[in-house]
């Protein structure tokens, strides 16, 4: 009966997460995938007590696989964060002489 109540809930959580996503415009998607980090940080420290605890041996792979992919997600995340961060970085001016000022005669 458990494993029912799991499933279901599964099944549901991705349902909702799929209509949630795709409702979301894409200006606020990688704001959005930045707070995402956060949230892996948290699934992190769930998947090292998963995978550290004393359990059977497929809890402890599963642990393992959920530590792996919440890596994967948080390093790819903040490098998302940065490469954005670093389209909103003022840019230079390369015609310009340096001390010249920039104004015109």
């Amino acid at each position: 009966m458990d494993l029912l109540v799991a499933v279901t809930l599964f099944v549901m959580a991705v349902f909702l997460g799929v209509e949630l996503i795709t409702k979301v415009p894409p200006t606020l998607h990688t704001p959005l995938m930045s707070g995402s980090n956060a949230i892996s940080g948290i699934t992190i420290v769930g998947a090292l007590v998963a995978a550290g605890a004393d359990h059977r041996t497929f809890t402890t792979v599963l642990g393992f696989a959920a530590v792996t992919l919440a890596m994967i997600n948080v390093v790819g995340g903040f490098l998302v964060t940065h490469r954005m961060l670093h389209m909103f970085r003022p840019k230079r001016r390369r015609d310009a002489p340096a001390g010249s000022g920039g104004g015109e005669s």
